[in-house]
């Protein structure tokens, strides 16, 4: 009979671990998380430190009240340049449309005299509108360029109605500058109005007012009948402006100069001036007024 040594006892059962508080597990919780965070938080934290030295050492401007904006604005309107006033923008636009005219005319005694006026070309031809009154007594006529080259020219149309000739140079210079031709129509009383022209024969003269009425009625002192339907103008003219542009805005030439008013036998300007409408021209130029 063989002998059986009794099984081993298993060891005793340990009790279960008490619970630990939570307070104790949150605060485990907290350590694992600020060991995990710690680097990504003190990164930051560094980040604000310098942001706070750098904004120490460079403060930013003060904001700008009304007075600092006034400034700003006056030092850059009194940098910059000016744009030419209007007047000049005109003369330097209409000015070599302008022309000289000079006449002989005979006398009663067959002295032959001159006489000198104003034209301005208006086509490519070189045709040259001027006033009738310029011309009509003329056995020659020779017309000086803006840039300073002469011709003879010759009347090819005229409308006596009107006080207006077309005259035609026999050579025209290369560098010829037609006139931009506007509508007199459009014009309103107290607009800009220039003219120019050679009064006493002061070549190329320049003069400004406005425009002081419309569908006037005038008599020249040497004319049979009333010009009518007349633009009425203060800029400055005198004898030798006759012929001339009378000029917009716009450096269109919405008139021809005719005459001027003076209750005394001079041939001086007092502030009332004429010019034919350019809407009218077209009988002295062939065509119809357009």
């Amino acid at each position: 009979m063989r002998y059986r040594y009794p099984e081993p006892l298993p060891p005793p059962l340990q009790p279960p671990a008490p619970p630990k508080p939570k307070v104790r597990q949150r605060l485990e919780r907290l350590l694992r998380a600020g060991r995990l965070l710690g680097p990504v938080v003190g990164g930051m934290l560094f980040t604000l430190l310098i942001l706070g030295a750098y904004s120490a050492l460079n403060p930013p401007p003060a904001p700008l009240n009304t007075t600092d904006v006034q400034g700003i604005i006056a030092q850059a309107m009194a940098s910059a340049t000016p744009p030419p006033p209007l007047g000049a923008m005109i003369y330097a636009a209409v000015r070599p449309s302008v022309v000289t005219v000079m006449t002989r005319v005979l006398t009663t005694d067959g002295k032959r005299e001159g006489g000198r006026g104003t034209g301005v070309v208006i086509d490519d031809n070189g045709t040259i509108l001027t006033s009738w009154h310029v011309v009509a007594d003329a056995i020659e006529i020779q017309v000086v360029f803006f840039d300073g080259s002469e011709s003879e020219a010759s009347v090819v149309n005229k409308d006596t109605a009107q006080d207006l000739a077309a005259l035609r140079p026999k050579v025209i210079p290369d560098n010829l500058t037609p006139a931009m031709l506007g509508n007199s129509n459009a014009l309103n009383v107290g607009e800009e109005a220039f003219v120019i022209g050679n009064p006493f024969g002061i070549t190329g003269s320049f003069t400004a007012g406005v425009i002081s009425g419309k569908n006037r009625t005038f008599k020249p002192p040497k004319a049979q009948e009333p010009l009518k339907g007349l633009i009425q103008f203060d800029a400055a003219v005198n004898p030798g402006n006759s012929g001339g542009p009378l000029v917009n805005r716009a450096g269109e030439v919405v008139g021809i100069v005719t005459g001027l008013v003076n209750p005394t036998d001079q041939d001086v300007f007092i502030g009332i001036g004429f010019a034919v409408p350019i809407q009218a021209a077209g009988g002295a130029i062939g065509s119809p007024p357009y």
